[in-house]
């Protein structure tokens, strides 16, 4: 088994910034992917961006070169990850999760609220 925790978010004005932490425990040998992804309100959840356990990164095109996800652990692990988000717009307000990607399962984190507001 596989737990995952978000924190980080909060309230930001527009063009502000917010970094969420996202950080698994328990069998975390068998992760081998970690991702972020976010639901707008009325919208699907969808792909943020996410990183495996070799350094490899992949973004969705709306949010390349303006958030980066980025991992806390040695070479070949990932069990501790970062998305850092820059100029933030009130579109961006969504709820964030974060997910694990094991051997045997995905696992979820119960999600952090972002907000975006003047």
């Amino acid at each position: 088994q596989v737990q995952v925790v978000e924190s980080g978010g909060g309230l930001v004005q527009p063009g502000g910034s917010l970094r969420l932490s996202c950080a698994a425990s328990g069998s975390i040998f068998s992760i081998y992917a970690m991702g972020w992804y976010r639901r707008a309100p009325g919208k699907k959840r969808e792909l943020v961006a996410y990183i495996t356990s070799g350094g490899n990164t992949n973004y969705a095109d709306s949010v390349k070169g303006r958030f980066t996800i980025s991992r806390d652990n040695a070479n070949n692990t990932v069990n501790t990850v970062y998305l850092q988000m820059n100029s933030l717009k009130p579109e961006h307000m969504a709820v964030y999760y974060c997910n694990a990607i094991a051997t045997a399962k995905t696992y979820w984190g119960q999600g952090t609220q972002g907000n975006v507001s003047s």
